[in-house]
């Protein structure tokens, strides 16, 4: 077959118009579909990778650098802020410059500033660096997107998004197992060391293989004060949602980031009606499947993240396993997305986005269920059940919410939908970790006072009850040192068996999350788009 670039069709489903002049055609390797899977797929899972593997290596850093556990914390949380507002405004750039540049860039500045970081000698460069991290990281997300959407075929397209699914699904659950590995054996700085090389894997191939496509209408000017009001905006909600942990829900300062952020995107949304070129037309939100699809992916990312927040806790701290072996564990999770993802894809492209999802939501929510009925004496099996359950009922939410969102957007604007797919995600996993882990903390406060009693252990006063909490929310016995042994057994017991009632209350809830996100995936359709994209060759 030979390669073309088709321009865009309106939401309504015109014609498609011939070739724009800008998008060049492929030759041979240069712009071969197959070839530029492999390619953003290398520089996608050095950013998903990162999203987890950093957690293994937060202890080590801590302990070399000297650093307070606040500042351990803005390791993670810098990156995720970087990344959820940056999201939107990169997939812009891709629209505006060529996704292809957008990814280079992305590539080389993301494995440039994690080999700085392996060079870094004190928390504060550590931290900036990530920062730096999730900008360039922002970069390359929605780029990959807007490069598979351009060389893809309609009918090709789902399973293509499949394999991107499984990449991001297998590195993000694979990170605490290489993360400890490293750690483990070599030290914190190779968690970092080791995306140089892979970034300049996907540099070269990028080179050699990515062809740019723009849409014939491309946007042409930039709307500043849009990106401003949008930033500002997401960066008001994310900071809420980060401090609302250690501010408490009833703080004032939580609501006033909160109020802020509403205010900042009513600014934005009335702005966008007045710009010529919006930064995100809001027409787009005129389709119900590509609404629902960002409804989708926030409610699939609280389920999930949130979910698996406290998993890793269980097996470590409940359950005492080693970071490696808690990783271990989540294989059937990882495993079953790696195998579920393209056979979503292609239940996708024969059935059509609407049953795989409302299934893959369905069986998320029996695995939450199954989740919530864990006990501190779970085996390894049955955890395996539920663990599986959970990935196959993800995979079809991941790669079929991004082609419905992907695919109802017009070409010029596959970045910014690709920039909405993305920022949904970050935004719904920080809402998920936010607001499970304040029903945890909720149900760990009313819960461990009367459990401690109960077990005839000391009274404690309300500063020691509240250090307790928050060492029992995360799985930790609060025991002092010279604590008899059996008052040892009796404290473990009490922390445990709190904790465990607090993630199953949080599973629950996730659970009930998942139970809505089927119906609003009813809403999904496939793609009206699609076909904008439908230019290569040698499929």
């Amino acid at each position: 077959m030979t390669s073309q670039t088709i321009g865009t069709t309106g939401s309504g489903g015109q014609a498609p118009q011939a070739p724009s002049e800008e998008a060049p055609r492929s030759s041979g390797l240069r712009g071969h579909p197959w070839f530029t899977l492999i390619t953003v797929a290398v520089g996608v899972m050095m950013v998903a990778l990162d999203g987890t593997i950093v957690a293994i290596a937060n202890p080590a850093i801590q302990k070399d650098l000297k650093a307070s556990f606040a500042d351990v914390q803005w390791i993670t949380n810098g990156y995720f802020l970087a990344l959820a507002v940056s999201l939107i405004t990169a997939g812009k750039l891709g629209d505006r410059f060529g996704h292809r540049q957008t990814f280079l860039i992305g590539v080389t500045g993301f494995a440039a500033a994690s080999g700085a970081i392996g060079l870094s000698h004190s928390i504060a460069a550590v931290v900036t660096f990530r920062v730096f991290q999730g900008l360039f990281g922002a970069l390359l997300m929605p780029a990959a997107l807007g490069l598979l959407r351009a060389t893809f075929p309609a009918e090709k397209l789902n399973m293509a998004i499949g394999i991107w699914g499984m990449v991001i699904g297998a590195s993000t659950a694979g990170g605490p197992i290489l993360g400890g590995v490293l750690v483990e054996h070599v030290n914190w700085q190779s968690v970092f060391f080791i995306n140089v090389p892979v970034g300049a894997i996907a540099l070269v191939l990028g080179l050699l293989i990515l062809l740019d496509h723009r849409a014939e209408n491309a946007p042409r000017s930039f709307d500043i004060l849009g990106i401003a009001l949008l930033s500002a905006a997401m960066f008001c909600l994310v900071w809420a949602l980060i401090k609302a942990p250690t501010w408490g829900w009833g703080d004032g300062r939580t609501w006033t980031f909160i109020a802020a952020s509403v205010l900042g995107f009513a600014l934005f949304s009335f702005w966008e009606t007045k710009v010529k070129e919006p930064l995100i037309p809001l027409g787009l939100f005129r389709s119900v499947p590509l609404s629902a699809g960002v409804v989708l992916m926030v409610l699939m990312a609280i389920a999930f993240m949130g979910g698996l927040f406290f998993v890793t806790f269980y097996l470590q701290n409940v359950h005492g396993m080693s970071p490696i072996d808690a990783g271990l564990h989540l294989l059937p999770l990882t495993g079953m997305m790696i195998v579920a993802s393209p056979l979503a894809g292609f239940a996708i492209t024969k059935l059509g986005p609407r049953v795989p999802l409302a299934g893959g939501m369905i069986a998320t929510a029996v695995a939450m269920y199954g989740m919530s009925t864990l006990e501190a004496d779970t085996g390894s099996a049955v955890m395996s059940i539920w663990f599986g359950l959970l990935g196959l009922g993800l995979a079809p939410v991941m790669v079929g919410a991004t082609e419905v969102i992907v695919g109802n957007a017009p070409m010029e604007l596959s970045g910014v939908a690709g920039g909405l797919q993305q920022a949904a995600m970050q935004i719904g996993g920080s809402l998920g970790t936010a607001v499970l882990g304040a029903v945890m903390a909720s149900k760990v406060d009313n819960d461990l006072a009367a459990n401690w009693k109960d077990a005839g252990l000391p009274p404690l006063t309300p500063a020691q009850l509240h250090q307790a909490s928050e060492a029992v929310q995360v799985g930790v016995a609060p025991v002092a040192k010279g604590t008899p042994e059996p008052i040892v057994a009796k404290i473990t017991g009490v922390a445990h068996d709190t904790f465990i009632s607090g993630m199953s209350l949080a599973s629950l809830v996730a659970c009930g999350v998942a139970a809505v996100a089927v119906l609003v995936a009813l809403l999904t359709k496939r793609g009206e788009n699609a076909e904008a994209g439908a230019g290569v060759g040698h499929v």
